[in-house]
């Protein structure tokens, strides 16, 4: 694999030119950006998948719900259906794509809903009859037909966007530059005990702009499971476990499994995978041929909401992001940016 990729070094470079052209033609306002009058905030990423876009959201949706209307708009990846689809009683994770779907059943106070086009998705919030206070748009930092009030660009602790090339030889969809368009840039999965120097230093490798401000956050994973009953992660110690994942990056996971000194076997698909009737059966034998009374499949929130119904015995661990520092800053940011938005549509010009 590292082969081709460094083989594939000139479309890297061919790929870098033609985002940058684009980028630039934004900036030059030969193509537009529109602003919309309900207050935006954009949270997405340089890189492919993995940086914990979905937990951030879950934040901003604990922190805002209270006093506002909230609505959720995603592209909906992977999802077996096109143009603007609104969650209800009655949608599947195929329908809408796994972390709309998730959200979806975490919050069914909150609107969520799907459209690739995100202008056309804002235009029918915003017609509803009663529509959102504020819209969360979900991994729509390169999606520059809409600009954000806000917008934050998430990148992990172990993979720093600088640290990165463009695709294919790495994994940036997009210059590393192109960070300079967020007011928040949030180093997620952090060891919980980063020490104020190597959040300085990272700092220093980030080089923010003087309107940039840096924020250091963290996976905390519930101490409880959850799926058809409750069970302690405490009363795993004499389990065995098949754990499942069709994540980006499963290591964080599986890190802080080993960490509890559990024992499992990992069966690892790729992200965003659903699961056929082949995957079913593979997961089924592995878990029939544990020989302990106390065995169980074990799989994240995200997969958990793609394979439930289809397998017995189903639990998930469910995680949040926790800022390590300067939470009231970034709540603050947020706060006032809705408090003070103006309700004027228009087309901006940068």
């Amino acid at each position: 694999m590292d082969f081709i990729r460094k083989i594939a070094y000139p479309f890297s470079i061919l790929y870098g030119l033609i985002t940058s052209l684009r980028n630039y033609l934004y900036d030059v306002t030969f193509l537009k950006s529109t602003h919309f009058k309900t207050p935006t905030i954009v949270v997405g990423n340089l890189s492919v998948g993995g940086t914990g876009k979905t937990p951030q959201i879950e934040y901003l949706i604990d922190l805002l719900k209270d006093g506002h209307k909230i609505a959720i708009l995603s592209r909906g990846y992977k999802r077996k259906s096109k143009g603007f689809l609104m969650a209800d009683d009655k949608v599947t994770a195929e329908m809408m794509g796994d972390e709309p779907f998730q959200i979806h059943l975490k919050y069914p106070e909150i609107i969520v809903c799907v459209d690739a086009d995100r202008t056309n998705g804002i235009n029918q919030l915003e017609q509803m009859e009663n529509p959102p206070e504020i819209i969360l748009l979900d991994d729509a930092f390169q999606h520059r037909k809409v600009r954000g009030g806000v917008n934050m660009v998430l990148t992990t602790y172990a993979h720093l966007y600088v640290n990165d090339m463009m695709l294919p030889t790495g994994n940036l969809r997009e210059k590393a530059s192109g960070a300079n368009r967020a007011q928040a840039i949030i180093v997620t999965k952090c060891p919980v005990d980063l020490s104020e120097n190597e959040q300085t230093e990272i700092i220093k490798k980030l080089h923010p702009k003087d309107y940039q401000q840096v924020f250091f956050t963290t996976i905390t994973y519930d101490m409880q499971l959850k799926g058809k009953s409750t069970l302690d992660l405490s009363e795993l110690s004499d389990f065995e476990i098949v754990l499942v994942t069709g994540i980006a990056n499963p290591k964080p996971f599986t890190e802080f499994l080993n960490s509890k000194m559990l024992n499992f076997k990992h069966l690892e698909y790729p992200d965003h995978h659903y699961f056929n009737l082949n995957d079913i059966a593979e997961i089924n034998s592995a878990y029939n041929s544990l020989t302990s009374k106390n065995k169980i499949i074990l799989t994240t929130e995200k997969d958990y909401v793609r394979i439930f119904g289809k397998l017995k015995n189903l639990h998930y661990i469910s995680i949040k992001t926790t800022f390590i520092t300067h939470k009231n800053e970034f709540d603050n940011l947020i706060k006032n940016y809705v408090e003070q938005s103006s309700g004027n549509s228009k087309i901006l010009t940068k």
